[in-house]
């Protein structure tokens, strides 16, 4: 089957693509697929146009000739069945709701944990979401009874996998070992290394590599019709999560931006009210992506730094618009670690998505920078990070 591959709506991962191409024009077809990849970069959208070509749909990919289905795409066709990990208290009409917004953009951020509310998008209350046994034994396994109705294969997608409790994942893997030949999965994981052994053995493994910010700047602009200028100051800030990007405020992400530079202004100066007001009102105003931003903004913000100190050449920076700042503080703190303080902003992006809380974090961080803009060890190590808490000193 000769096909162009997700050509209608995919962003970039050209190598994903024509991974997938060879296996269709050669008809080697597994019973199960492990797309893996960071958080935005497509997997979703890509386990989507995957199925649909599997059933003859012409939708995200322009099948031609090959299209064999009526159905305009997956979400109305009977022989694919997409099933996202869920909160314990979430119900059916809820699921619902996010499946058919991701039938309109396959790109829709629609899982609980980074959206707890389709309504509020200031809601940062991070729901654990996952795929407990019941809904493994009452939802996905009749579906794997089925036979197909009117397409080639029924097709399930399971989102976000290294969310299966341990008990469904050996339930779901005595069905991976005995497949039926019209039967295929197609799984998809931000956490590749977590799964268990016997899961990704089975599975033929695609991996979506991080979007350029240039790949990300043409999506933006050509599918979401964002303005140039803005596209490109978002593709920078996006750290390759084009499904999140297309749902910041720019405004107020360059709101942030001064923030971010009064905010380092204040870890120099321990001005402790000030970051503590900031800190909060960083964590009431923004949800988990919001936040996550915050700390894209925070290492462009001194990666530039970086980039001044080494070249003095003002037109290789970013942050064009702070630039006396930069040019402030390179002169005034060339003894800063900078480095090892975007290795702390690293530090607090997992810690973020693990619902920790941002107000603490923050505060922590300014801690750290206060004296890595010095030129000085923190104070407390990372291996007595407990230190932070007040309650827990001595």
């Amino acid at each position: 089957m000769k096909v162009s591959f997700g050509n209608q709506r995919l962003i970039g991962q050209q190598r994903a693509k024509s991974q997938i191409e060879k296996m269709l024009e050669s008809n080697r077809i597994s019973h199960a697929y492990l797309i893996s990849g960071a958080s935005g970069v497509g997997k979703t959208a890509f386990a989507l146009a995957f199925a649909e070509v599997i059933n003859g749909i012409s939708n995200l990919s322009d099948l031609g000739p090959n299209t064999t289905s009526k159905k305009s795409s997956w979400f109305t066709h009977p022989d694919i069945h997409v099933f996202i990990p869920k909160p314990t208290s979430a119900k059916v009409e809820e699921l619902r709701e996010r499946l058919e917004l991701l039938s309109n953009d396959p790109y829709e951020i629609i899982n609980f944990s980074q959206r707890p509310s389709l309504n509020d998008a200031s809601n940062s209350k991070n729901l654990q979401s996952f795929y407990p046994i019941d809904y493994f034994r009452d939802e996905i396994r009749p579906v794997t009874k089925l036979r197909p109705n009117e397409g080639n294969r029924i097709v399930i997608i399971m989102t976000q996998v290294e969310t299966m409790r341990k008990e469904t994942a050996n339930a779901f893997l005595k069905i991976l070992e005995e497949p039926s030949d019209r039967l295929m999965f197609i799984l998809t994981t931000e956490s590749y290394e977590s799964l268990l052994p016997t899961i990704t053995s089975r599975c033929q493994h695609i991996a979506l590599g991080t979007l350029t910010p240039s790949e990300v700047e043409q999506g933006l602009i050509h599918v979401d019709g964002i303005p140039e200028d803005d596209a490109k100051y978002l593709a920078r800030v996006a750290n390759g999560n084009y499904a999140a990007t297309r749902f910041f405020d720019i405004e107020r992400l360059k709101q942030n931006r001064a923030e971010v530079v009064q905010y380092l202004r204040w870890a120099f100066s321990h001005d402790a009210i000030a970051l503590t007001k900031l800190a909060q009102d960083w964590q009431s105003s923004n949800n988990i992506e919001g936040l996550i931003a915050i700390t894209n903004l925070l290492e462009m913000y001194i990666r530039d730094l970086m980039i001044y100190k080494e070249t003095k050449n003002k037109t290789l920076i970013t942050n064009i618009d702070q630039l006396e700042s930069v040019v402030k503080f390179v002169d005034t703190l060339e003894n800063a670690r900078l480095d090892e303080m975007i290795k702390e902003v690293d530090k607090c992006r997992p810690q973020i998505y693990q619902n920790v809380s941002p107000k603490l974090l923050f505060i922590v961080l300014a801690l750290r920078f206060s004296a890595l803009m010095r030129g000085e060890d923190p104070v407390i190590s990372d291996e007595e990070s407990w230190k932070h808490l007040p309650a827990f000193v001595e």
